[in-house]
């Protein structure tokens, strides 16, 4: 690893925020739309992709010195695509309804370009414990803008949060209704619209702390 290479410690909190999947990087967007009008699915998928990025990213890492350049693309692929096989099969065995509702979704991990670009980035190039690290903190970061995107949609389109597992009611089930739940936001035009808002909002916020950085240097 040379001086210029980030740490373990800076690759994962470079994926958390800084190079944060959904908002930074605009990747996984299918998922991120898709699956994000509950809580649930959000973190079900956010799980399947920690657990595929990081044991892939681990995997190349380790077999790195034997990658050949004109098959490296190949051997990413076999690589995601064996352990998606395994995480479909453990949500179908233990989460089976889960499982039934995010539908061709888990399979689809397999050309996620997030994961791939990971693979490319980090995974081919760095040691077991840079491409752990970085896995987790790009994994947790994807988890992060599906948490936020479902969370506006699951309150405003059901008024609940958790719903489905926990029961949790955000606004109150009450007659007359003191809400009239959004229909629109667990349809795609919500998808689009709340991610929308949300990737704004980030811009907004990282505008701003450059143009304070900027004025107090």
């Amino acid at each position: 690893m040379s001086r210029t290479d980030p740490t373990p410690i800076e690759r994962f909190w470079n994926g958390l925020l800084p190079e944060n999947p959904v908002y930074r990087q605009i990747l996984g967007m299918c998922p991120a739309l898709a699956v994000t009008n509950t809580m649930e699915g959000a973190v079900t998928m956010a799980g399947a992709v920690l657990f595929v990025l990081t044991c892939s990213n681990v995997i190349i890492s380790l077999i790195r010195p034997l990658l050949k350049p004109h098959l490296r693309i190949l051997v990413f692929t076999l690589t995601i695509a064996t352990f998606v096989t395994i995480a479909d099969r453990l949500l179908a065995a233990y989460l089976y309804n889960m499982s039934k509702q995010l539908g061709p979704y888990i399979p689809l991990i397999i050309v996620n370009c997030a994961i791939i670009a990971r693979l490319e980035i980090c995974g081919s190039k760095q040691s077991p414990l840079t491409a752990a690290a970085d896995a987790a903190g790009q994994a947790i970061g994807f988890g992060i803008g599906l948490a936020s995107i479902a969370t506006v949609r699951e309150v405003l389109g059901f008024g609940t949060w958790f719903g489905q597992w926990l029961g949790w009611r955000v606004i109150p089930d009450t007659s007359p209704a003191v809400w009239d739940e959004w229909v629109v936001m667990i349809l795609p035009p919500g998808a689009f619209l709340t991610l929308g808002v949300l990737m704004g909002a980030v811009n907004w916020i990282q505008a701003s702390r450059k143009a304070k950085t900027g004025a107090a240097a």
